[in-house]
Order: C-alpha cells, then sequence, then structure tokens
C-alpha cells in the first residue's frame, strides 16, 4: 500500500534517458543535446531537478570526455552552493566522479572552486546603469566556504596531481588591491585554510600572499598613512564640533554604544593601509593558531613554520627596500621561544659575514640584526652581549684586514656591509645600554669598555661620517657619558669635511643632499596599523623622547667607581612620554643626511652638545 501511495520522483525529459541523450549528439543528432543544455541553464531550475540530474551524470561520467566540455562548463556553472544539502552532497558526488573518470576537467572543476573563495557580488541596475554593487553579506558565507573545501579535499582526494594543478589557478584568481577589503581577506582567508590540507602547498601560498602584501606595503609610504590619519582627524573633530548640541536623540546615544563605532575608530583612513591592516591579522591570526595546539606552543609546528616564513624572507623581504610592516611576520613567531629568536639573528648574521652575498643584501641583514636586538622585548640581555661580541669581533677583524690596504678610506660603496654592521651596533647601544649596564655597573662598563668602541671610531673607514645623524649624536653622548670612546672630535671634523650638493626634490624644490649617506632603515620602527599593531605591542620596546633632564644627564661623563644608583635613565621602554620633552633643532648637516624614509619612529636628530 505505501509503494502504490507513494508518487514516482518527477523527473522532466527530453528524449530519454541521458545516456540516450550523449549517444544520440554522438551520432549528429543535436536537438535533445541543446534542450538538456538549456533545461540545465534554467535560472529556475528545481532541487529535485539538479538532483535527480547530477544522479544521471554520476552514471555517465564515462561519456563526458573532452568533446563535451561545453556541457561540463554548465554543471560547473550550477548554482550549487546556495541549494538544499542533498543539491551539496549529490554535488559533491558528482565532482569526485568526474575529476576521477575524466581528469581533463579537473582544471575547469579547481577554477569553478576556487572561484567561490570571495563572497558573490550584488549588482543592482536601473536604466541599464549600475547604481550599486557590492559585497553579498550574506549570512550563510562561511558555510559556503566551509563547502567549498570540503570539494577541494574530495578533488585532492581522487587525484593525488591536484597541488601542482591547483598553484596557478590560486595565482590567477587572487584579487587586485583595489578590490574590496571583505573580498581580499575572504581571498586570503580561504588561501591560509587549503595549506592546512594541501601542505604541500603552504610555502607557495605564503609567497604569494606575502608577496601581495609586499606591494600594498610599499605601495602605502608611512608618511602618507600617517597624514590621511592626521586629515582624518581633523575632519572628524570639525564635523564633531559642528554636529554638537544639534541632535540629542535616543538614536545617537545608542549609535555611540554600537559596535560599528568601535570598528571605525580602528580602519586606517587611507584605503590601502586599511587592505593591508586586514590581511596582516589574518596572517598573525594564522601563525598563531599553526603554532598552538589547545593553547600551548607546539615546538614541531613552529619549526615547521618558520622555515617556510624564513624561506619567504630570503626571497621577498630582504630583496625589499622600504617595506614598513609585512617583515613583522618574522617578528611575531620570533616572540614565541627565543629558540626561534636565536636562530633568526644567526641566519642574519650568516648572511651579513658571507661575502659571497651581494653588498645590498649584506647591509639589510645588518639592519635587520640592529633594528630586531633594539626593538624586541623578549631577547634578554645574554643574547644581546652575545649579537654584540660577534659583530664587534667582525667588525674589528675587517678593520685589520682594511685599514692599511689601499681600500682604507671612507667610501659605501666599498664598504657597505661594515657601515651597516656598525650603525646596527650603535643602534643596538643606545636602546639597550641601560640593560647591559642594569645589575653590577662596572661589570657593566668593563663589558662596553672591552668592545674597544674607540678603535672602530677611530679607524680610517671613518663610520661616523656614514651613519644617520640621529644614531651617531645618541651614540656620541651615551658613550662620552661612559668614557667609552669620545665621538665628538671627529663629528665636527665629519661636519668641516661635509660638502652639500643641491638637487631637485619633489614638486620642484631645491633640497641639499648628503653625497655618501649610509642608505639604511630600521625595518622594525613602529608599526602604526590599528588592529595588527595590537598583536605586535605587547612584544615591542617602544623609544621614548629625550627629556630636558635625560639630557643633562647625557652632558655629565660618569665617574669610573660611582654607584649603580647614578646610571641614566634615558630610555624608559614602554612608559608614558614626557611632558618636559625638549625638541632640539638638528643642525645643517643632520638635517641634509637624514632619510625621511629611514628615520620615521627612530631616535629623533638630536645634537648632545659637549660641555667643557
Amino acid at each position: 500500500e505505501e509503494f502504490i501511495s507513494s508518487p514516482p520522483r518527477k523527473t522532466v525529459r527530453f528524449g530519454g534517458t541521458l545516456t540516450d541523450i550523449l549517444l544520440k549528439y554522438r551520432k549528429g543528432e543535436t536537438t535533445d543535446f541543446e534542450l538538456l543544455k538549456h533545461q540545465l541553464s534554467d535560472p529556475d531550475i528545481k532541487d529535485a531537478q539538479i538532483i535527480n540530474w547530477l544522479h544521471e551524470f554520476r552514471a555517465s561520467v564515462a561519456y563526458l570526455t573532452k568533446e563535451l566540455e561545453q556541457l561540463v562548463g554548465i554543471l560547473l556553472k550550477l548554482p550549487w552552493l546556495k541549494r538544499s544539502r542533498e543539491v551539496v552532497e549529490e554535488y559533491l558526488g558528482f565532482l569526485g566522479n568526474l575529476v576521477s573518470a575524466q581528469t581533463v576537467h579537473l582544471r575547469p572543476c579547481l577554477r569553478m572552486i576556487v572561484s567561490q573563495f570571495v563572497p558573490s557580488r550584488i549588482t543592482i541596475r536601473e536604466d541599464d546603469v549600475d547604481i550599486s554593487d557590492s559585497d553579498d553579506d550574506d549570512e550563510n558565507v562561511s558555510e559556503n566556504f566551509n563547502t567549498c573545501h570540503r570539494a577541494l579535499q574530495t578533488v585532492a582526494r581522487y587525484v593525488p596531481s591536484t597541488p601542482q594543478f591547483l598553484m596557478p589557478i590560486l595565482v590567477e584568481n587572487f584579487p587586485f588591491i583595489n578590490k574590496s577589503e571583505r573580498t581580499l581577506e575572504c581571498y586570503v582567508h580561504n588561501l591560509l585554510r587549503v595549506t592546512v590540507y594541501l601542505p604541500t602547498l603552504r610555502l607557495q601560498i605564503l609567497e604569494l600572499i606575502i608577496e601581495k602584501l609586499l606591494k600594498l606595503d610599499v605601495s602605502t609610504p608611512q608618511q602618507d598613512i600617517e597624514d590621511a590619519e592626521e586629515t582624518a582627524n581633523n575632519s572628524d573633530s570639525e564635523e564633531k564640533r559642528t554636529e554638537e548640541g544639534l541632535f540629542d536623540m535616543e538614536e545617537d546615544e545608542e549609535r555611540k554604544g554600537n559596535k560599528v563605532v568601535s570598528s571605525s575608530s580602528e580602519r586606517m583612513a587611507h584605503p590601502l593601509a586599511e587592505r593591508l591592516d586586514i590581511l596582516m591579522t589574518i596572517l598573525f591570526s594564522y601563525i598563531k593558531d599553526v603554532c598552538h595546539v589547545d593553547g600551548k606552543l607546539d615546538i614541531k609546528n613552529t619549526k615547521d613554520l618558520y622555515r617556510d616564513l624564513v624561506s619567504v624572507f630570503d626571497k621577498l623581504i630582504l630583496p625589499t627596500h622600504a617595506s614598513c610592516h609585512v617583515q613583522y611576520f618574522m617578528f611575531y613567531i620570533c616572540s614565541f621561544k627565543l629558540v626561534f629568536a636565536e636562530a633568526f639573528l644567526d641566519h642574519l648574521w650568516k648572511k651579513l659575514q658571507n661575502p659571497n652575498n651581494p653588498s645590498v643584501i649584506r647591509q639589510t641583514a645588518g639592519s635587520y640584526i640592529g633594528s630586531f636586538l633594539a626593538r624586541a622585548k623578549f631577547i634578554p640581555v645574554v643574547t644581546v652581549k652575545a649579537c654584540l661580541d660577534l659583530l664587534v669581533n667582525w667588525m674589528h677583524k675587517y678593520i685589520d684586514n682594511q685599514d692599511t690596504g689601499a681600500n682604507a678610506y671612507c667610501d659605501v660603496a666599498l664598504h657597505g656591509p661594515f657601515y651597516s654592521t656598525c650603525q646596527a651596533v650603535f643602534y643596538t647601544l643606545i636602546f639597550c645600554h641601560k640593560q647591559l649596564l642594569d645589575g653590577n655597573l662596572r661589570k657593566g662598563l668593563s663589558y662596553l669598555q672591552s668592545l674597544n668602541f674607540e678603535r672602530i671610531v677611530m679607524c680610517q673607514l671613518n663610520p661616523l661620517k656614514i651613519c644617520i645623524p640621529s644614531v651617531v649624536n645618541l651614540f656620541a653622548a651615551i658613550t662620552r657619558k661612559y668614557q667609552l670612546v669620545f665621538c665628538y672630535t671627529i663629528i665636527e671634523r665629519n661636519n668641516r669635511q661635509f660638502i652639500p650638493v643641491v638637487r631637485s626634490g619633489t614638486g620642484g624644490d631645491l633640497v641639499q643632499t648628503c653625497t655618501n649617506p649610509l642608505d639604511s632603515f630600521f625595518p622594525f620602527d613602529p608599526y602604526i596599523l590599528k588592529r595588527s599593531k595590537k598583536i605586535i605591542d605587547p612584544f615591542y620596546q617602544f623609544w621614548e623622547e629625550l627629556s630636558a633632564e635625560d639630557l643633562e644627564n647625557l652632558k655629565k661623563p660618569i665617574k669610573r667607581g660611582t654607584s649603580e644608583d647614578e646610571d641614566d635613565d634615558f630610555l624608559k621602554g614602554e612608559t608614558p612620554q614626557n611632558d618636559g620633552v625638549v625638541g632640539i633643532a638638528p643642525n645643517s648637516y643632520e638635517s641634509n643626511t637624514r632619510s625621511p624614509v629611514s628615520s620615521i619612529g627612530s631616535p629623533p636628530d638630536c645634537y648632545v652638545p659637549y660641555s667643557q
């Protein structure tokens, strides 16, 4: 009775079964085939019809050869993701059958899946004009992404060579940087999800993502970001003054407590910086999730990811000048455990000392060592000392080899890595001298004296002439205070020898520039992207401006045998800035040689005069 009362499944057929239609098509009878294509392309096709057709196609995949790629293309365009669970499951089964029987259709299948890695666009047209074009905020978007990854895993299970075909498609489909933040966010998030179940692609996917991030980073200089923020803050304060007292409604009160306000305060005013901020947050989250299992650091996972990230760092980051934020992925993974920070420093050290590396790579490695030692809170003083020992010993050996030869003169082109190392050491001392002297001043001074800075400063290569003035002046002040070396005679002599040249700057203004500055930068200068900086700030050593009292202290040399309590206190780490900060105008030499890109967020140019 049950059998008799249950109706048969509804089907709409044109000319018999699917197999009949495909066989007729091979013989040249195309009418039924065209009707089939028309029905599959119908936007109003019902779930039951899709399930019936897919069921038949699964049984007939042997007939879906290359000649029928147009029909397969129509099947791949079916709106299966937003259908019922039954349709989704049937479609996943069809994909598995199709790629296992006809690998010729592997690429189109992969393209179809990857095309779903971004939210669909909703376009509203009026009189043939697009009046609205925005991301689909469908709440099922994340569920659709989960289904896409299931589809990709299904295909990869049936075709082991999937990764090598997939990678070029992931590259092709990467959205342009001017696409919406949501589109970029979803695509990058989905790429990183692929690395979880296709680990062989992880290095290539990380390379792809970081390459795109790097393009964003170098096309948004830090000064542009700060200018945009300042402009936005000024316009916001004007709007607040205008609106004050005009609208005192309950709705406004509700809006103030609304999440949108808090999130808008985190938005970057610069549109490309906003995209970069979102994507860096995703990258940091990925690094944390991979390295931690159940909230605990997994050393093996972290080692494997560290190797991949160092490989990307060498290939993309080291050769790129003036990136401001992307390199922080190395800073972040190194913060998890000291062994990774030490491995990174050792890696940079090998780059620096290897004469077979290009000079520019060696110089950049030196900049990274100095900036990393100065800015990473998680590096203990014992590691700082070990690195200073390595660097300073190398500098002394370099002086031994060069100081009496034909090249024993001041020239960046000849001695770039040496000057970069000097600047790294000076910069590290500026930030870490207090740690080095903390606990036992006599012992600390003895250690600093053993580094023999006097020989380095006095050598024929004259590093004080090449290193950027902000670093030179603070180094000179600290070393004079602790009677390590007196630099001011050399600084004055360099100033007298300096001959500025005139060149045309941006906008046709005439500016003076130095003929031989060390074109260096500090890679771990302050991180200014609002969302992702919250992840970096806890591990970051900030610079504090010098107050009038600090400057006075620097002018007073410390007597040998002084008690530890009289140690200077001009670097305070992460404390609120002093209201009594004194701005000292740099002299002409310093302002001319200061590189605007290099010096952002670093110790400011200040000249601490020597008082007799």
